[in-house]
């Protein structure tokens, strides 16, 4: 990965400041979908006995939403943790999931108010919010909206797949083209991304490593459409020009590189018996009676 001319640490107050927010959309939230379909679940429901978590609405300033969803909505936190056996514990792997997703998505809303602060895009949000926002504004704030949407999903994505390489096991799981990429703002792209994940856990994973394969699938295709999106999607240089630092995960976001972890090699130690060391039989003697003792 090519580091990018500057390089800006996130603070890690700033990243927790976000994870009540986070929860909250993993907990639940309503989208309707726009341009994917429903995929048939393959893995078994949860029960019907489980309480309905309370829905997600955005907090984002300046945007005023209207929710057309469906009344189930979407609950990620139900799903991950319902994929399985009946073991109602939380299994290692399922929290190491949720965790992944709840630190990506905490990143990723600290890159964006960043890129909004030197866009100008928060200004142009709380304008909006009051209604006063200019009409010669509204060009300009609608490439800003789609070009932190990007920034957002790609963010999420790369941290995702970045915090879940330890866990991944062997295999692969085709989930298909991603289709509800929206760039409308940050919080509708969140939102569709996040159905159709919904969508491929639902479809495509039965056990913990599969989970953990779909989702890594499905980040990898968000990152590969995102960056094709970037390619012709103007206002993005403040984004580009900046490489965030996340110091505590040893993570950087450069553009729209996707970051790799590396992996650490097995060591493997190959032992001699005495007869096959060539050196004095005195000293042989000595070391072994000594290995004895210890």
């Amino acid at each position: 990965m090519t580091q990018s001319a500057d390089l800006l640490e996130l603070r890690e107050d700033e990243i927790t400041a976000h994870y009540e927010a986070a929860v909250a959309l993993l907990d639940g939230f309503d989208h309707t979908p726009r341009i994917a379909k429903a995929k048939e679940t393959a893995a078994p429901e949860r029960s019907p006995g489980i309480g309905t978590r309370r829905r997600f609405r955005t907090t984002t300033p300046g945007l005023v939403t209207r929710s057309t969803a469906r009344a189930e909505g979407v609950h990620l936190i139900d799903r991950i943790e319902g994929i399985g056996d009946a073991d109602p514990i939380t299994t290692p792997t399922q929290a190491t999931v949720l965790q992944a997703l709840r630190r990506a998505l905490a990143v990723a809303y600290t890159v964006q108010d960043h890129y909004t602060d030197a866009t100008g895009l928060s200004e142009l949000l709380k304008d909006n919010l009051q209604g006063s926002l200019a009409a010669a504004k509204r060009a300009e704030f609608g490439e800003l909206l789609a070009a932190a949407s990007l920034i957002t999903l790609h963010t999420f994505a790369n941290m995702c797949a970045y915090l879940t390489a330890p866990v991944a096991g062997e295999g692969s799981v085709e989930i298909g083209p991603l289709e509800e990429v929206l760039t409308d703002n940050p919080a509708t792209a969140l939102a569709g991304a996040l159905w159709e994940l919904d969508q491929d856990l639902g479809a495509f994973a039965q056990d913990d490593n599969q989970t953990v394969l779909v989702l890594r699938a499905f980040c990898e295709k968000l990152m590969e459409k995102v960056a094709l999106r970037a390619a012709s999607t103007p206002r993005l240089d403040p984004f580009t020009a900046v490489a965030y630092r996340v110091e505590a995960d040893d993570f950087t976001v450069d553009g729209f590189s996707a970051a790799s972890r590396a992996k650490s090699t097995q060591l493997t130690m190959s032992f001699k018996k005495p007869h096959q060391v060539v050196g004095n039989h005195i000293a042989k003697y000595q070391a072994m009676k000594l290995a004895k003792m210890l």
